[in-house]
């Protein structure tokens, strides 16, 4: 009985508040580093966190821009760029920018940007560092792996299989219970099972080739793969990204993505698509000048001048996140291949196409801090800066020098610092308290692994371009 009844003699020490509920906090609400990889499930880590008010301004001219046009006007802007004003280096908040402005157009495909005549996707991507895309093919290797991504070739399947279901009117499919909502309309229109008993298939793919544009589709499309004389299975994405890893030549994946997907998109009611590449300069940073010439040469081509759907009706339209110094390591390749008067990548006045990110301020810098504390309360107090002061947050973003991502990390720093410390309130006192005997904590941009969006080192891109 001993063995059931004794008791220890030790006791356990009364339970003692967590490392940050001092600071009416669960966790430290900070990033502890500066790089945002929006495929995280950490809400810190994968820039859903985010203080809209502070780019209002290039949130404005990018709807203004952009989202509002018409993509049946032949003239709409197919390339764009985000630039940083300033050589303020990374972690100015351009990755958040992009991956928020994605989730945002995705919530309703741009139709309430666009007073519903644009029905537009988003997809957001960077270029592999360390001198992996040097080449256009890989760059449409990436490229296609991110529309793969967003999972909008299943949300196509899905569509073009409700529509034809609803001019067929199958009686075993009961479209109020079983199809009620977006998600069993996505899951169930592409699972085999559903189907199964419920329609011939062939049926059902012979009403999808009623749409004008499937029927341009080569036989070889992958919509097509699983279709026997004796039996047709759903199709789904993953047939399309197999399919993908048959092309062998450059031209092939070319004609697949710039014209046959954009007739698929386009049979599923999509006009448009924007294609948000972050980080572009490290496609430039690696290239030769004969390298960055054939690039922009192939870029023109399939939004201009070539024989692709794309470089006639320009569906996909791109927006390149760049820093304050490469429009100057790209400018000779630019001019050499025609786009400089396409679309400048150094114009001499203001234009559309180029939405410069300036530094943030003090109040940003307040903001910032203060919507990732919020996001990380375990009581709503009505103290929202708690433990910090309002000055000590602005005097952080001065030594800072206004860089988002720099400020981030220096509050992930000090409030684990005061945490240990025991102390109450972080205030510009303690703040210089700390960075004085801390002064070689820098931001690490350098990143873990290929799928971060941020994977090189920061580079000094004014030298850089004077010696190009």
């Amino acid at each position: 009985m001993d063995k059931f009844l004794k008791k220890a003699t030790s006791n356990i020490p009364e339970e003692n508040k967590g490392k940050f509920e001092k600071y009416n906090l669960a966790e430290n609400p900070f990033p502890s580093t500066p790089i945002v990889n929006k495929d995280s499930t950490e809400k810190k880590f994968n820039g859903s966190i985010y203080e809209n008010t502070i780019r209002d301004d290039e949130h404005n001219k990018m709807v203004r821009n952009f989202l509002e046009k018409p993509q049946n006007d032949i003239n709409h802007l197919r390339l764009g760029f985000i630039i940083d004003s300033s050589y303020i280096g990374r972690g100015n908040g351009k990755s958040a920018f992009l991956v928020n402005l994605m989730k945002e157009i995705n919530e309703n495909y741009c139709l309430n940007f666009s007073n519903e005549q644009n029905k537009c996707f988003a997809t957001y991507f960077a270029p592999e560092g360390g001198g992996n895309t040097k080449t256009f093919e890989k760059f449409t290797d990436i490229f296609f792996q991110s529309i793969l991504n967003s999972n909008i070739i299943n949300f196509s399947l899905a569509t073009l299989r409700l529509e034809a279901l609803l001019v067929l009117k199958p009686t075993k499919i009961n479209f109020e219970i079983e199809l009620q909502n977006e998600a069993d309309i996505l899951n169930k229109l592409n699972s085999e099972d559903f189907f199964n008993g419920r329609i011939i298939k062939t049926d059902l793919l012979d009403e999808m080739r009623k749409n004008k544009y499937i029927s341009k589709l080569p036989k070889e499309f992958p919509l097509f793969n699983n279709q026997t004389n004796f039996l047709t299975k759903i199709v789904s994405q993953t047939d399309f990204e197999e399919y993908y890893k048959t092309l062998r030549k450059d031209k092939e994946k070319y004609d697949f993505i710039f014209t046959d997907l954009i007739n698929f998109f386009l049979a599923a009611s999509f006009n448009g698509s924007y294609i948000f590449v972050d980080d572009f300069e490290r496609i430039p940073d690696f290239q030769s000048a004969v390298q960055k010439k054939d690039f922009a040469i192939q870029l023109r081509t399939i939004l201009y001048d070539g024989l692709y759907l794309n470089s006639k009706i320009g569906f996909y339209n791109f927006v390149f996140a760049l820093h304050a110094g490469v429009p100057r390591l790209m400018q000779d390749a630019w001019g050499l291949a025609g786009l400089e008067q396409r679309i400048a990548i150094t114009p001499s006045n203001q234009s559309n196409h180029i939405i410069t990110f300036d530094k943030i301020n003090e109040k940003h810098a307040v903001l910032l801090i203060k919507k990732y504390l919020t996001e990380y309360r375990i009581l709503n107090t009505g103290d929202d800066l708690f433990p910090f002061t309002e000055e000590s947050i602005k005097y952080m973003g001065v030594i800072s020098e206004m860089n988002a991502s720099k400020i981030l990390q220096l509050a992930n720093n000090i409030i684990n610092y005061a945490a240990e410390k025991n102390v109450e309130l972080i205030d510009t006192d303690f703040v210089q308290t700390f960075t004085n005997s801390n002064s070689s904590i820098e931001p690490n941009f350098d990143g873990v692994g290929k799928k971060d969006i941020s994977s090189t080192n920061t580079i000094d891109l004014i030298n850089k371009a004077d010696t190009k």
